[in-house]
């Protein structure tokens, strides 16, 4: 099994239980997004001794708690699951969570974590995203959504995917390299 040398960050018990099934790991526990100084000093402890992975829920309050995290400690480390490999269906409705993932799906997660980028220097623009469809078409969110998917870097809205991007240093060619990946998909299909 392997183990991971950084320490990482989940919502809950259940994510613990289940992240310890796929891989040999220590966690920090935010007990949902209820997160609060003591949480984010032990984090910021950790990240500055052994590092951080930020792995939470593919959901709104998992996106706020990644928020949260980045905004105190920059430079932290991301790994992000799809909707559908969180998604748990049951007879009491939908649920998305890191605890429903699959075990390869984590591994495959874990190995293609995203570093933050500290320094300022855009590597996309809003008008490469605009020319791109990925804003201000009827189709972009779905877009949005198989590209988040494809470069593993969650779901986001319009505004949010350039800063994701840059915050991550993806270019505007793997952007379009990712794209044209997932139109020849389409096309297929």
């Amino acid at each position: 099994m392997e183990k991971i040398k950084e320490i990482i960050v989940v919502e809950g018990r259940d994510d613990t239980k289940r992240l310890k099934m796929a891989v040999e790991c220590d966690t920090i526990e935010t007990n949902g997004s209820a997160i609060n100084d003591l949480t984010l000093a032990q984090i910021e402890h950790a990240h500055e001794t052994r590092g951080v992975i930020v792995f939470t829920d593919p959901d709104g309050p998992g996106e706020q708690i990644r928020k949260i995290i980045s905004r105190q400690i920059p430079g932290v480390k991301h790994a992000f699951l799809t909707k559908d490999e969180a998604r748990k269906k049951g007879k009491t409705g939908e649920s998305i969570g890191i605890e429903h993932a699959s075990v390869p799906a984590i591994r495959e997660a874990l190995d293609k974590v995203v570093e933050e980028r500290i320094d300022s220097v855009p590597t996309v623009t809003k008008s490469f995203l605009i020319s791109q469809n990925l804003i201000g078409t009827s189709d972009a969110r779905l877009l949005r959504e198989k590209l988040g998917n494809r470069l593993r870097i969650g779901y986001t809205n319009g505004k949010q995917l350039e800063k994701r991007l840059n915050m991550f240093g993806i270019t505007e060619k793997e952007v379009a390299d990712a794209l044209e990946e997932i139109r020849e998909e389409s096309a297929h299909e």
